[in-house]
């Protein structure tokens, strides 16, 4: 069975669980898991764990993401992306490039944001969006997201700005552009969504599903390399008996974490946190290689 992560470029119309049922496919084995939601209309780096890799998956949805896209301004839709219904116009020829800038500042750093109807966030027992196909609108409480950076730029039509966006696990990029638009005072919508990276998987490093049939083995990057956004501790062949039995590890390599725990031969055995004594203690230990 093959264990590692592919970056695989989702393509347009494609949800993320039909990315990993083709890659169950392809690779001939079920254990298979995505790392971080792509809508169906959008595209990018989607990141496909296989084997005892879908234990990882959690520490690779954590890292921050990048995204472009286009911000539509004078149409709000029921979805906040053009995959929606109209639901408000208005004349946005009165707004300045600086006032969008502005508001893109303001959006900037630690906000709390309001997940959006169509997402996958529960409330009450249900899936927002299983409420939303029923035509039912719930009150939503706000989140806390960071985003590092949110930059506009202007295009030939005044009405449309480019976007680009990197931010935290669970930041909705759609309701960026609509609260863009609710700061300038008129509706708004993303589209043409696209991740350009996860941690540091990029998107020109992705495989197109084409190509991932031609090559499936040579697109499978190691766990230990995978996760190597994550600092590092190496163990000596005792120290690796030690972790494959959920010890602590003594000594402190001095972050936050969480660790890559690898062997003295590169390879990764073990995911570590901080325990509530201090202590490095197991968060996932990984089989050992048969």
């Amino acid at each position: 069975m093959t264990d590692g992560v592919v970056v695989v470029d989702k393509p347009a119309g494609w949800t993320s669980h039909d990315v990993v049922a083709r890659c169950r496919r392809i690779y001939g084995q079920r254990r298979v898991g995505h790392s971080g939601t792509l809508d169906p209309g959008a595209t990018g780096v989607l990141l496909v764990g296989l084997g005892s890799a879908t234990r990882l998956l959690r520490f690779l949805t954590d890292l921050p993401k990048s995204y472009v896209a286009e911000l539509v301004l004078g149409v709000g839709t029921s979805t906040l992306d053009d995959g929606g219904e109209v639901v408000a116009t208005a004349d946005p020829g009165a707004v300045t490039a600086e006032q969008l800038r502005a508001a893109a500042v303001a959006l900037t750093g630690d906000i709390m944001q309001v997940p959006p109807m169509v997402s996958a966030v529960h409330v009450g027992g249900r899936r927002l969006h299983e409420l939303a196909r029923e035509g039912k609108e719930v009150e939503r409480p706000a989140r806390p997201v960071h985003v590092h950076a949110f930059a506009l730029e202007a295009t030939p039509d005044p009405a449309i700005w480019r976007m680009a966006v990197t931010c935290s696990s669970g930041t909705y990029v759609r309701v960026l552009a609509a609260d863009v638009g609710a700061a300038v005072g008129v509706p708004a919508h993303l589209r043409a969504l696209r991740r350009t990276a996860i941690g540091s998987f990029r998107a020109e490093e992705a495989w197109a599903l084409e190509r991932l049939e031609a090559a499936p083995e040579a697109a499978v990057v190691p766990a230990a390399e995978a996760l190597a956004d994550y600092p590092a501790v190496v163990v000596d062949a005792d120290g690796a008996a030690s972790v494959s039995h959920g010890r602590p590890i003594e000594g402190d390599p001095g972050g936050d974490g969480p660790w890559r725990v690898l062997d003295a031969s590169g390879v990764l055995i073990a995911m570590y946190d901080r325990g509530a004594d201090g202590r490095l203690v197991p968060a996932v230990v990984l089989p050992a290689p048969r």
